[in-house]
């Protein structure tokens, strides 16, 4: 994977492009494909959430009860998840906002796979928007574990798409100097972007482990 992460930058100018015009910047086909798969994990994520959501309110409203099939046990229960309150924390369900910026992602990556190119602005905004992600599904994480008592497989599925995202736009920008970065720092993710998301991932695996052990097979 480090190999291909390297060289995901495509800057040769073009014919087309004048010579004092905003420096533009592509992806190589290992990052755009990151992008549509991560996208797509996170969009199938809040899909099946947001079904399940419906589902459960149908329920209530015909007096029956619909438990999700990723409702295993006291701790893995995503209807448990689904029911609180941090489940809408903009006043509607998480899933739909979901459902909008997951599809972004996917629609930026299959446009890179289409070899278009974008100004700093845009790596900088979509930069933006996955910290924004990593931030909300942080805060999630933390009400999950802490607060609501209980994990959701499919909001875990999304907790990594978008971590996983998040560090590899990140490092796209830092390697391209739209974020500025010392050179030990950019040489580092230029081999090893790898390393922060599995990190971080695995730090949650662990947090996740030792919040509930073996009471989450039981």
């Amino acid at each position: 994977m480090s190999k291909t992460t390297v060289k995901d930058v495509s800057t040769e100018s073009t014919e087309s492009e004048r010579a004092d015009a905003p420096r533009t910047v592509g992806g190589s086909r290992a990052f755009a494909l990151l992008l549509v798969i991560t996208g797509a994990a996170g969009l199938l994520a809040a899909w099946v959430i947001t079904i399940d959501k419906f589902k459960i309110l149908e329920g209530k409203v015909s007096g029956k009860t619909f438990t999700p099939s990723c409702s295993i046990n006291p701790i893995v229960s995503c209807g448990s998840v689904m029911e609180s309150k941090q489940a809408a924390a903009f006043g509607f369900p998480n899933p739909m906002l979901g459902l909008v910026c997951y599809g972004i992602v996917i629609c930026v990556g299959m446009s890179l796979l289409a070899r278009t190119r974008y100004p700093r602005w845009y790596w900088l905004t979509f930069n933006f928007g996955t910290l924004f992600g990593v931030g909300f599904v942080t805060w999630l994480q933390f009400e999950s574990l802490y607060r609501i008592n209980a994990l959701c497989l499919w909001c875990s599925l999304a907790w990594v798409a978008t971590i996983t995202m998040f560090w590899y736009v990140t490092s796209f920008n830092v390697r391209n100097d739209f974020l500025r970065a010392p050179r030990p720092v950019k040489n580092f993710l230029g081999e090893f972007t790898w390393v922060l998301p599995l990190t971080h991932v695995g730090i949650i695996a662990m947090l996740i482990l030792t919040r509930w052990g073996s009471q989450l097979w039981a």
